[in-house]
């Protein structure tokens, strides 16, 4: 059965599916609590003699963020169809980030908020996969590692290898993140976008 659903301010109409939790696929997008998750992980679980469930790590679209959730076995949800399409990262125009479609080549401006967190380590040329329901970006989905230049950092000190020691370093894209004593200036390093984190210097 389809229903329409009102997806954020643009008030688009756009049409979803009922489905049940035996249709759950990681990847999944299904409206929950009036926003747009999609399903990470999920796991049928029978604890005795209890009634059967599924435990689901859902994240928002929007925002990111990621929770756990109870469904019962057999309960309905909303399914909602997104289309994913991979473009190139172009600049920042202050206002919004400049994408190119890698099949067509129209540009298309897209708002932080669909990026998330991620978007500080963006640089010229990145793929990223979008995910449009209409012309709408509701999500995307960043390489979760990305190699940066270190731009801006104090001196690091040869054979300074103290446990856990770090300082701040500014990168190419304008992000900081915090990395070991030993890295300098001209640098590359592997950042992991989703947390942020330095992973490793880069070898030449």
């Amino acid at each position: 059965m389809q229903n329409e659903a009102i997806l954020g301010k643009n008030e688009r109409i756009l049409k979803s599916f009922m489905a049940t939790t035996t249709d759950f696929r990681i990847g999944m997008v299904i409206r929950f609590n009036g926003e747009l998750h999609r399903i990470d992980e999920y796991i049928h679980r029978t604890p005795g003699n209890l009634r059967a469930f599924v435990q689901a790590k859902l994240r928002n679209l929007r925002s990111g963020r990621v929770t756990e959730t109870r469904f019962r076995s057999g309960e309905e949800v909303e399914e909602v169809r997104l289309e994913q399409k991979e473009f190139t990262y172009l600049y920042h125009d202050g206002a919004s980030f400049q994408f190119m479609d890698k099949v067509n080549y129209e540009q298309m401006p897209v708002q932080a908020s669909a990026l998330g967190e991620g978007a500080k380590f963006l640089k010229e040329g990145e793929t990223v996969q979008l995910f449009m329901v209409g012309s709408d970006i509701v999500s995307s989905e960043i390489p979760f590692n990305v190699e940066l230049k270190v731009v801006e950092t104090v001196p690091g000190v040869r054979g300074d290898t103290a446990q856990g020691a770090t300082k701040p370093a500014t990168l190419e894209t304008g992000a900081t993140v915090n990395v070991p004593l030993f890295v300098n200036e001209g640098d590359v390093i592997r950042v992991d976008t989703r947390t942020g984190q330095y992973l490793e210097r880069v070898k030449n």
